[in-house]
C-alpha cells in the first residue's frame, strides 16, 4: 500500500482508540490492520504507537505525525466534498467553442436565459471555425456541423437539423444573371470555405439522381460568417444556412437562386468527449440548448417563407 493510505488509515486508527474498531468500520481484520500500521512505522524507521494488550498510546514521533496526518484526511475530506458538490448541481466555467455564424447568430442570445436558470455557471465562449482539440484546449463541449465530425470517439447529439440554401445578392444577380440549372454555376462565381473541404462540395437532386458539384470561384474564407458577408456584399453565389440568412431573405437583402434546390444533409450538433460521468454543467448546457432549437427550429417557423416555414409548433 503506498504511504497515503497508511497514514489516513493511521489517523483513523487513532480517532477509534484502536485496530478492533477501525477493523470494523473498514470490514476488515484487526490483523490487517495492525500490518498495515506496522508497515508504515517501517517505512518511517520511527515507532508511531505504543500498544499493549490493553491499550495503545502514541509515541513521541507518532503525535507529531499523527497531526499532518489529520491535516492530509482534512484535505482530502474536502477535496472529495467539493468534487460531490460540483456533481449535485451546475457550477464553474463552462467552456463552449461555436462555430462563428452560429455562435453570434444563434448561440449568444440564448445564453442570457441559460445563466439566469444556472447562477453558479460562467461560460466562456470562443468563436471559431477551425478544428476543436477538446483535451489540449480544454473546451467542454462544442457546437459543430456533421461535415465538421471526423473523430468516431467525439460524442454527439443532434440540437436541430441544418438546411442550406443557395442565395446572392441583388446586385450580382443583376450582374450577372441568375443559374436556372446546377449545371448553371459552372459560369458562375461560387463563394467557398478553406478550413472544411466538404463544405464546398454542393449537392444537387438532379432527374439522373444526385450530383455533387465541387464549386469554385475568386473569393474564399475562413469561417461561414465571412462568405456570409461576402455574399451581401455582392461578390458571388453562396451556400448557406436557414439560421443565417432568413432575415436578408425577407428583407430582399439576398435573393435565393435555384430555389428547388436545398442541402439537408447536415445536422447542427452538440459534441463532447465522453458520455460518462458527464458534468452537470455541460448536461444543462446541452439541455437548454436541444430544448431551445428542436426540429423545426425556431428560424424556421413562420415568417421565413422565403425558405418554406412551417408553422411554429403548439
Amino acid at each position: 500500500m503506498d504511504i497515503a493510505p497508511q497514514m489516513l488509515l493511521f489517523a483513523k486508527v487513532v480517532e477509534d482508540g484502536g485496530f478492533s474498531a477501525t477493523a470494523r468500520r473498514q470490514g476488515l481484520t484487526p490483523s490487517a490492520i495492525s500490518k498495515q500500521i506496522s508497515q508504515l512505522e517501517d517505512r518511517l524507521g520511527v515507532r508511531l504507537l505504543n500498544r499493549s494488550t490493553r491499550r495503545m498510546s502514541l509515541t513521541e514521533e507518532g503525535k507529531v505525525f499523527y497531526d499532518r496526518c489529520v491535516e492530509i484526511a482534512t484535505k482530502v475530506a474536502d477535496a472529495e466534498a467539493a468534487i460531490v458538490s460540483l456533481g449535485s448541481h451546475p457550477q464553474g466555467t463552462l467552456r463552449v467553442a461555436s462555430t462563428v455564424a452560429f455562435g453570434k447568430m444563434q448561440l449568444l442570445p440564448l445564453l442570457p436565459l441559460f445563466l439566469e436558470k444556472n447562477p453558479d455557471v460562467r461560460v466562456a465562449l470562443e468563436l471559431s471555425d477551425r478544428p476543436i482539440d477538446f483535451v489540449a484546449e480544454q473546451v467542454d463541449v462544442a457546437i459543430r456541423f456533421t461535415e465538421q465530425i471526423d473523430d468516431d470517439t467525439l460524442v454527439v447529439r443532434k440540437l436541430a437539423p441544418n438546411r442550406r440554401v443557395f442565395c446572392a445578392a441583388p446586385d450580382y444577380i443583376a450582374a450577372h444573371g441568375i443559374p436556372e440549372t446546377p449545371d448553371d454555376l459552372a459560369a458562375h462565381n461560387c463563394l467557398t470555405l478553406s478550413t472544411v473541404a466538404r463544405w464546398n462540395d454542393w449537392q444537387f437532386t438532379t432527374p439522373t439522381g444526385p450530383k455533387i458539384y465541387r464549386v469554385k470561384g475568386n473569393f474564399e474564407a475562413n469561417s461561414a460568417d465571412a462568405v456570409y458577408h461576402a455574399t451581401l456584399a455582392g461578390i458571388g453565389i453562396s451556400r448557406l444556412s436557414t439560421y443565417l440568412i432568413g432575415p436578408d431573405l425577407r428583407a430582399g437583402r439576398l435573393v435565393r437562386v435555384l430555389p428547388d434546390h436545398a442541402d439537408e444533409g447536415s445536422d447542427i450538433l452538440a459534441v463532447y468527449s465522453d458520455r460518462r460521468n458527464l458534468s452537470p454543467k455541460v448536461r444543462a448546457f446541452v439541455d437548454h440548448m436541444a430544448e431551445s432549437y428542436g426540429d423545426p427550429p425556431p428560424w424556421e417557423w413562420d415568417g421565413a417563407e422565403s425558405f418554406g416555414a412551417v408553422a411554429k409548433p403548439d
